[in-house]
């Protein structure tokens, strides 16, 4: 995470890229294995989620916990900061609505 001139530059920057908002959405909602999300998310590659999990963990929105398990079982959490920006992310859904429905209007 690196600050930038103005706040909401830092926030956009910290959340931008390929899915991270709806990430952080799905695991808002409970803890997910990494199969969960890949499911839930079926228009990024396993490559991009795989990135983007681990820049979220880096950021410190995610928590990455592996169970000593045979097979492995790896399941991704958020973090305190992460439930703490799940509001302003969900404006930012409703934002996104109303901008779909005034782009559907004008067509």
């Amino acid at each position: 995470m690196k600050k930038s001139y103005c706040p909401i530059d830092t926030f956009i920057n910290v959340v931008k890229g390929k899915r991270k908002g709806t990430i952080i959405l799905h695991l808002f909602q409970g803890d997910k294995r990494y199969n969960e999300l890949a499911k839930l998310l079926t228009d990024i590659s396993e490559r991009m989620l795989t990135k983007q999990l681990k820049e979220l963990e880096a950021d410190g929105l995610v928590k990455r916990t592996v169970f000593p398990e045979v097979p492995p079982r790896v399941e991704y959490s958020l973090t305190e900061l992460g439930k703490e920006i799940h509001p302003f992310l969900k404006g930012m859904y409703k934002g996104g609505i109303l901008f779909e429905k005034s782009m559907d209007e004008m067509t």
